[in-house]
Formats: structure tokens, sequence, C-alpha cells
């Protein structure tokens, strides 16, 4: 097969893909004959003949996928005008925590909090696949440890914890909202959280003990 066809094969699959592609799905299509470092080579000339145009070949955590152009989401909206969901201060000072300290239990986060959190909090991240139980504190009623998910990053339309926004020292960290937003992909070339908007990133919170996740082979 020549590098034209194996290009061509590889953007259909992420066209058509709901979800985005990991190294190992794409060597399927080829049934291991392109190794990870010659589909790294296809998708980096993917993403520069996709320069110029609209929707953009991006790397997240768990996979490649092709989503539309952050400067042409407006004009996108227009065709799905739907509100956004709204998430509470409470909330997203809890999902700040997670991601910038984890693993943290409850306890970790009402401690920097300051307030005891409400259980419907931790339901409602687990429930929109932010946040996961990762394992257990050997202490006193074993808590149990909570993480960020693929999901979250990929909704932040980032490949790692390090690509978030750095941070700096301030006297109130929960204050020092951050500018990004959650990210989508177009309607037409959605996953399966693509309907419910875009979000503010929670506050910037400490990065003591601020954990990266495994080498991934996206």
């Amino acid at each position: 097969m020549n590098t034209a066809d194996a290009r061509r094969i590889l953007e259909t699959a992420l066209l058509c893909a709901q979800e985005p592609l990991s190294l190992r799905e794409m060597a399927v299509l080829f049934e291991g004959a392109l190794s990870y470092d010659t589909l790294r080579r296809l998708l980096t000339e993917l993403q520069r003949a996709w320069d110029n145009r609209g929707l953009e070949l991006v790397c997240l955590a768990s996979g490649w996928r092709f989503q539309n152009r952050p400067e042409l989401r407006p004009f996108l909206e227009r065709l799905h005008p739907e509100k956004p969901p709204k998430y509470s201060r409470a909330v997203l000072e809890t999902l700040a925590i997670i991601a910038y300290r984890q693993p943290v239990t409850r306890g970790d986060m009402e401690e920097i909090r300051g307030v005891t959190i409400n259980s419907a909090i931790i339901k409602q991240l687990e429930d929109r696949g932010w946040i996961e139980v990762i394992g257990y504190r050997e202490t006193v009623g074993r808590p149990a440890l909570f993480a960020t998910t693929r999901t979250f990053l990929d909704d932040l339309g980032l490949a790692a914890l390090d690509a978030l926004p750095p941070l700096e020292a301030v006297s109130a960290p929960v204050d020092a909202l951050a500018t990004l937003t959650l990210q989508a992909p177009s309607p037409s070339l959605a996953g399966p959280h693509a309907d419910e908007g875009a979000a503010p990133v929670p506050p910037n919170m400490p990065n003591e003990g601020l954990q990266r996740p495994a080498e991934s082979e996206t």
C-alpha cells in the first residue's frame, strides 16, 4: 500500500469516527502492517493538509480526532443554539482541586475548600465522565481516591494534564479563574458529550501533589 492510500484510509476513518481513535485502533485498519511511528508521520501530514480548512486534526488524551476550529464555533452554534449546561462554583472548585491535586479523597477536597462537599457534586462530576475512583487510601475507613479521566482532557481539547494552564502563586487560588473553555467537536463529528455544550475550565488550584497520567499510545 502506498503512502497516499494509507493517508486516505486514515483520514476517512477519523472523519467517520464518533470518538477519538488511538494509534492501536488505527493500526487495526492496516492489520498491523504500519508501525506507530509511520502512523504518527501520516497523522502529521494530515494535520498539515488540513491547515487552512474548517476542521483540524488534534491529538487528545484518548486518541486523535477531527474537530471544528475554535474561531468557527460561534457560527456552528447558530445551528444548535441550545444553552450549554451551567455548573455552580462549588462544582468547578471541586473539579479544579481534583485536576490539580489528584489523586485526592473527599476529605482532602473538603479541607482545601473549607466546607463540606455535597455528595451530589461528586455524582455530577462522575456522571459527566470527568472524574473517577482510581483506588483507596490505606488509612482509617479507606476513603476513595478521585482523579480526572481521559474524557475530562478530551473535553478540554488536551492530550495530558501538563497541558492545563500553568499555576502561579496567588493568595486565593480558587479565585484565579482560567480562561480556557471546554471544547466539543462540531455536531456532525460529535462524540458522546458534544451535544452538552461547553463549560468554563475550573479555577486554578495549588499544584502540590499533581500527578501526570501514564504515557499513552496516542
